[in-house]
């Protein structure tokens, strides 16, 4: 079906991947990179110890690539191996996962909903299982309290408090979604469970935690994202209309409080328009009228400079808007169609809603948390 060198290509890229993410794991989970030197530089002991981050998160998102190529094989699909697109930035100086995930390419044309369904539904499925066994064994092997100071040793100094705010440390915090909350509650033992500033230094918790963070945004019912395939199997006369409203509601949510009414005036009159024109862009290749979409534009503006003048403490999530860019420019917010609406059997109705579900149960409103 392949040939020898799509094998090799795809095996390549998928060791690049995994070295990425390696090199990543160990920025994160112990502070060594190979890009310094002294107590911080990466020595073969610790790029071992990180694999124990990057093997099981490739491995999660291995698993949610071959649950849609082996559907698609089922259905005679022609498709592409998974491409796995590793993405390091340790050589910038920046953090990074070390990888911007992996996708398969659909070679040939499907005139199915139940195809289209099947494919889509069985990646975020078989992924989210494979995930939620990571998630599992990591609260359930706890290393003792002091793991944590093996890696911040300064922690034991009593005036590190002090010293932190003044040299200027950096904090990032995960955000908890259900899911994470509910095993964490039910699973972990609370004399070591770590801070949820400390959770990046976990390898299977932080392994577990990304897989869910990429499930969500991959069942986000918008466009041609697998959520996006799950809606249209399900409501296939009302997809347009549920993916313009959610996809309407998550850029209204990530954009709130960058228009911020007790700003500066100077400031405002070019964020303001900027803003506007940033939204426009996002919109302009959702099939809508150009009327309809200054309309939309606008409206959320102005509804998000109120609620922000009303209540100056709430605020989204900046970090959604660049994918929010993507899905509206990159991937769009319409779905191929189909002839007829014949309605999906029931199992396959049971299936789509319980992929609704993990998709509340894995959302988490604000991933990272910087401070």
């Amino acid at each position: 079906m392949y040939q020898p060198k799509e094998y090799l290509r795809h095996f390549i890229l998928f060791i690049l991947t995994l070295a990425a993410t390696t090199l990543a794991g160990a920025e994160w989970l112990y502070g060594k990179s190979i890009m310094v030197g002294g107590e911080h530089a990466l020595t073969w002991e610790y790029f071992l110890k990180s694999l124990h981050f990057s093997v099981p998160f490739i491995g999660i998102l291995l698993i949610h690539e071959l649950g849609h190529l082996f559907t698609s094989i089922h259905h005679r699909v022609k498709s592409s191996l998974p491409y796995f697109i590793p993405g390091w930035l340790g050589f910038l100086g920046a953090l990074s996962i070390g990888t911007f995930g992996a996708v398969i390419r659909i070679k040939s044309f499907i005139n199915s909903r139940k195809k289209y369904f099947d494919i889509g539904v069985a990646g975020p499925l078989a992924g989210f299982v494979v995930a939620v066994g990571v998630l599992y064994y990591g609260f359930t092997n706890l290393p003792d309290a002091d793991y944590i100071y093996q890696i911040h040793p300064e922690y034991l100094d009593e005036n590190f408090q002090g010293h932190s705010a003044e040299e200027g440390y950096i904090t990032i915090k995960i955000g908890y979604n259900l899911l994470f909350w509910m095993m964490e509650k039910g699973l972990a033992d609370p004399e070591r469970m770590p801070d949820v500033s400390e959770i990046i230094h976990f390898p299977y918790l932080f392994a577990g935690y990304l897989a869910l963070f990429f499930t969500a945004l991959n069942l986000l019912p918008i466009g041609q994202l697998d959520g996006g395939h799950v809606v249209f199997g399900l409501f296939p006369k009302h997809h347009k209309q549920i993916s313009l409203f959610f996809y309407s509601a998550f850029i209204f949510y990530a954009g709130l409080g960058v228009v911020n009414p007790y700003d500066d005036l100077s400031h405002l009159l070019i964020a303001i328009p900027l803003y506007i024109g940033f939204l426009y862009i996002c919109y302009r290749k959702s099939g809508l009228e150009n009327q309809t979409i200054w309309t939309i534009v606008l409206g959320i503006v102005a509804v998000q400079y109120l609620l922000v003048n009303i209540f100056p403490s709430i605020e989204g999530y900046m970090g959604w808007l660049f994918f929010a860019f993507l899905l509206g420019r990159v991937m769009g917010l319409n779905h191929p169609e189909v002839n007829g609406f014949k309605p999906l059997d029931r199992r396959r109705q049971l299936i789509g809603w319980i992929a609704i579900v993990i998709f509340v149960m894995c959302f988490t409103p604000q991933p990272f948390i910087i401070e």
